[in-house]
């Protein structure tokens, strides 16, 4: 390089964006395995949808006024001219597909999880990510309040399968399209009292959606928003006794929860029930998870007109407050000399692997000595020996790292020993 050529920049990743490296990769297994099981223990199925979709999906769905369409999604124009978006969240897509592929004709109840990365353009912060990972689970054309209480419910038994203690779980009806309109012009009329006690955010949120106040993290917003009416007084007939039915059927689960009235959720279309999971150990941002009701998603995109339900789990946060207990891994490493023994270590890990031993042959030359530092720096459990010798004998010598022990025997013995 001359003196005159500029420094070479350091290739590293994109601002928002991280690398899950081995180590810390086992830890989010762990998880999705977790979650997996306890989902289909409920009748879920896993249902995977593309990264991107029309931008349209997510105006109409997630919502116009929300803070995900007005500032966070990653847009952009294909070559063909089209408008696309990397996925803020995935319940818009789901909905595309049970209309795309008519789902709801299926004896299948429609009861999916699936996990996956999420794209939105926001400051990043402790467990927050422009590219970010979520677990979430919807189920549609269930209306009864228990299945809210059981969505609620299986978020809890999977927090405690995974340890969480440090947890707060609060619950809200935010109404529906007969009763929110006149809740939203309450809220407007008082936020038009307290303009100057608003950010500018907060001041727009007032025209076009003033339940996005509550949302707001500014302490001057959060201060005037706690005069603000609740919304239990303006619930028609139908939310007040879905929402009472919910509180009560929790009971059966014996969930502590606290009701919240300023509990709104940052997407538009949520109807009756919302809920979040707290916990103290994640700072200002501190839901765990959370979701709702959506009864008019599905309608509003032209398909049948049927309810939906679900949550959302930030898998970046949830790992970041839980300890999970990693699978122990017992690892075969072959140690061989030589051009032959090479051969043959690569037919006994052959054997070994599909026997499902887990086996690692690095070829690279190497002295035995070299080959047992380097099974002691991968922490291997066990070493098999392959030289000329064992190769005459049909015979191979296996160490034990912890221990120490050495046997010999055939590949089928040392099976056994493996095993063992």
């Amino acid at each position: 390089m001359s003196e005159d050529s500029p420094p070479k920049k350091e290739v590293a990743a994109v601002k928002g964006t991280h690398d899950i490296l081995p180590g810390e990769v086992e830890k989010w297994q762990a998880l999705e395995r977790l979650a997996r099981e306890t989902f289909e223990l409920y009748g879920y199925r896993e249902l995977r949808a593309p990264v991107f979709e029309a931008t349209e999906l997510f105006e109409k769905g997630t919502g116009q006024t929300s803070d995900v369409v007005t500032k966070e999604m990653y847009t952009f124009t294909d070559k063909g001219g089209r408008s696309l978006t990397l996925r803020p969240e995935y319940t818009p897509s789901v909905a595309r597909a049970i209309i795309e592929h008519r789902l709801d004709l299926q004896a299948r109840p429609m009861r999916f999880y699936y996990m996956g990365p999420m794209f939105r353009y926001d400051r990043p912060q402790k467990g927050r990510y422009r590219q970010f990972h979520q677990i979430d689970v919807e189920v549609f054309g269930e209306q009864d309040p228990a299945c809210d209480a059981e969505l609620i419910g299986m978020a809890d038994h999977l927090l405690r399968r995974l340890g969480v203690t440090d947890k707060e779980i609060l619950v809200n009806s935010v109404g529906c399209r007969a009763c929110r309109p006149a809740y939203s012009q309450a809220l407007r009329e008082e936020a038009g009292k307290r303009t100057a006690e608003l950010c500018p955010d907060c001041r727009r949120k007032a025209e076009t959606n003033p339940l996005r106040i509550f949302d707001c993290k500014v302490e001057a917003c959060q201060s005037a928003a706690r005069s603000f009416p609740e919304i239990q007084g303006f619930l028609c007939a139908e939310c007040r006794d879905h929402f009472t039915e919910v509180l009560s059927l929790l009971g059966l689960y014996g969930i502590p929860i606290r009701v919240d009235p300023k509990l709104v959720r940052g997407l538009d279309y949520y109807t009756k029930t919302t809920f979040e999971f707290v916990s103290s150990g994640l700072g200002a941002q501190s839901a765990l998870l959370g979701g709702g009701r959506y009864d008019d998603m599905m309608k509003d995109f032209g398909g049948p007109d049927i309810c939906g339900n679900g949550f959302a789990i930030g898998m970046e946060r949830l790992l970041s407050v839980v300890s999970l207990p990693l699978p122990e891994r017992r690892l075969l490493y072959v140690a061989y000399l030589g051009g032959a023994a090479k051969r043959t270590a690569v037919e006994l890990a052959r054997f070994f692997r599909e026997e499902g031993v887990e086996c690692l042959v690095e070829f690279k030359d190497r002295g035995m000595k070299a080959h047992f530092g380097r099974a002691n720096k991968l922490e291997a459990s066990w070493v098999l020996v392959v030289g000329e010798d064992e190769i005459r004998k049909g015979r191979f010598g296996l160490k034990e790292m912890a221990t120490g022990r050495q046997v010999e025997g055939t590949r089928e013995e040392l099976l056994g020993s493996l095993r063992g």
